[in-house]
């Protein structure tokens, strides 16, 4: 049974085949993205973010796109994603068979500096073309604002900073905005503000949230965003991914893994349509093809099926003569 004010049922985005990929090195081959996507349609994910056109010598990981769109498994009620970072992005995956394009803005200067070369008036600008783009390809915008809540060698991010974006996504058409937890240090009761705050203004406008887990905070910002009213939460198959350009250990500063996210509401009695222990298979070759560990908890503990069904080690023989 759900805790009270959760929902009966939540959308998950699984971004690995992008935000994941994107951090390792070395570049899949299309079939292998292509076999992951067919593993987590298998197991019920029916919003995936699987593509960025991002430059290729920006993403080289990322480069074959287009092959990818091409060859993914088009299944009904699959609903396939695309970032672009530009409006040259943006031109690029209108014809590709995407279903929602993905345009991210940082709501923090220095950020957006960093990671895109513009300020945040120039990727707003922006922001208002791809918008026009989108509406005459006949795509569902959604807009990512970068550093919702909390910026690296700054801190705290002030509101009105964030529905300056939030307010510019609306102007340019989106559909719907997703507040990212870029940052990975974002704090429950903020999450739950922001999200709530963002629904009472735009009350038709749909909102997500992208969660890493650099403080291990992602389950419980996931439990706020869906008290707060969250459409959607986001995550990767096995936590691949995160801004690893960010200071701090490589190994927290991941996404929210996906199956510690299914887990959980799982736990909650808030339905998802993903099946676990299929989505784990999902998980499990993306460690193959990668090389990288899965950070999830459900990877390294198990679930609680798994753990009753565990044999108990033997135990030791007594001591002769203790007694």
């Amino acid at each position: 049974m759900s805790l009270p004010g959760l929902p009966q049922s939540i959308r998950l985005v699984e971004v690995g085949l992008r935000d994941g990929l994107q951090s390792v090195p070395e570049p899949l081959a299309t079939a292998e993205k292509v076999e992951l996507a067919r593993l987590l349609i298998d197991a019920g994910v029916r919003e995936i973010e699987a593509v960025s056109f991002a430059h290729p010598k920006v993403l080289p990981q990322l480069a074959d796109a287009a092959d990818v769109m091409a060859a993914v498994p088009r299944v009904p009620g699959v609903r396939y994603r695309g970032l672009a970072p530009n409006y040259r992005g943006a031109e690029r995956a209108v014809d590709c068979g995407l279903d929602e394009l993905v345009v991210v803005v940082s709501a923090d200067e220095e950020v957006s500096l960093r990671n895109q070369r513009l300020t945040v008036t120039e990727a707003l600008s922006g922001l208002e073309r791809i918008g026009k783009l989108a509406e005459g390809a006949g795509l569902r915008l959604v807009t990512a604002v970068a550093c919702s809540f909390f910026a690296p060698a700054r801190g705290p991010v002030p509101r009105a900073e964030r529905l300056r974006v939030v307010q510019a996504a609306v102007d340019a058409g989106s559909a719907g905005v997703y507040l990212a937890g870029t940052s990975g240090e974002e704090e429950p009761g903020e999450m739950y503000d922001g999200v709530a705050e963002v629904r009472s203004l735009y009350p038709g406008l749909e909102v997500g949230v992208h969660l890493h887990n650099r403080n291990g905070f992602a389950p419980a910002n996931a439990l706020a965003a869906m008290l707060a009213g969250a459409d959607w939460l986001e995550g990767s198959f096995a936590g691949l991914g995160g801004d690893l350009w960010f200071p701090g250990d490589p190994s927290v500063l991941g996404n929210a893994p996906l199956e510690d996210l299914v887990h959980l509401c799982d736990g909650l009695g808030i339905s998802t349509g993903i099946d676990l222990p299929a989505y784990m298979r999902a998980v499990d070759r993306s460690v193959e093809l990668t090389g990288r560990p899965s950070a999830s908890f459900v990877s390294r503990g198990g679930t609680r099926a798994d753990l009753a069904a565990a044999s108990w080690p033997e135990l030791p023989e007594p001591a002769a003569g203790r007694g």
